[in-house]
């Protein structure tokens, strides 16, 4: 293969990624008490979602490790890209920075770019597919690297979840004040920021409120939307993606859609019934 695009595993693949083998996933792993998941075509989304709610504790995640991302990386005879979770949420990108410099070490004649998505899940699928935009429109490999990074530049990440618990207990909320209304059944409106952090928007007495204040905050953000894709995930529940998906439709124009259920990575940290919308 000419190239390959090495996308982690939080990162959900659309069914043509699926049926291309220059789409190459690196899954990363997960640990709940004696069970281990690795977030590939064998994770069972409704198996983990039962055993994390019958546990007291909270999953742990773990990133691909160099060596995997350096045999992936070989399986390109010119070009590899690398799209990875937020350097800020995770240690992927800089497994993947150091499985670059061992191949250039023994190949220096190879092409090789590690995006930092600033972003997580269908963050990473819009990501991945500018590059095979790119790629197929011929782009040499440094114009096509400046293009995705403003690309990323571009991108905005919003969601919601029914529960911040794993996001919390794994040390993703750091910039995050504590958040202590849940009885009170508040659900927060979070979003990326341009670091690739997260940082809570708003706030609203149940889940269903708190995605039309998140609906709000995308169509008064977007710019030129109609040149942009509308990407969502949801974690178990379709019907509550497709409802996103159709207000946000309602009030703008785009030029495509893609809505996804949720891998394991995205699965853990999205809990039981989150949405997770970029554009």
């Amino acid at each position: 293969m000419e190239y390959v695009i090495v996308m982690d595993s939080c990162g959900e693949r659309t069914e043509e990624m699926r049926k291309d083998e220059r789409v190459v996933p690196a899954p990363l792993t997960m640990q709940l008490d004696q069970y281990s998941f690795v977030d590939d075509d064998t994770f069972d989304q409704q198996d983990f979602l039962k055993k994390v709610a019958a546990s007291p504790n909270c999953p742990k995640s773990a990133c691909p490790s160099p060596e995997y991302y350096k045999a992936a990386f070989e399986k390109a005879q010119k070009r590899a890209y690398a799209v990875t979770l937020s350097a800020e949420l995770s240690g992927s990108y800089n497994s993947a920075l150091l499985a670059k410099g061992l191949v250039l070490e023994e190949c220096p004649e190879m092409k090789i770019h590690v995006f930092n998505s600033r972003s997580a899940s269908i963050g990473e699928t819009l990501i991945t597919r500018k590059i095979q935009e790119c790629e197929e429109a011929g782009m040499e490999f440094d114009a096509l690297v400046e293009a995705v990074e403003s690309y990323i530049d571009g991108q905005n990440t919003y969601f919601v979840l029914e529960s911040l618990d794993a996001l919390r207990k794994n040390g993703r909320l750091s910039n995050v004040k504590a958040f202590i209304a849940s009885a009170l059944k508040i659900k927060p409106v979070m979003a990326s920021t341009p670091e690739g952090s997260i940082v809570q928007l708003d706030q609203a007495r149940g889940v269903n409120k708190a995605l039309i204040k998140m609906v709000d905050y995308i169509v008064e953000r977007v710019e030129k939307p109609e040149e942009k894709t509308l990407a969502l995930s949801h974690c178990n529940n379709r019907a509550r993606g497709e409802m996103v998906r159709d207000a946000i439709l309602e009030r703008i124009h785009v030029k495509d859609v893609i809505l996804l259920d949720t891998g394991g990575i995205s699965t853990l940290y999205a809990s039981d019934g989150g949405i997770i919308v970029v554009i």
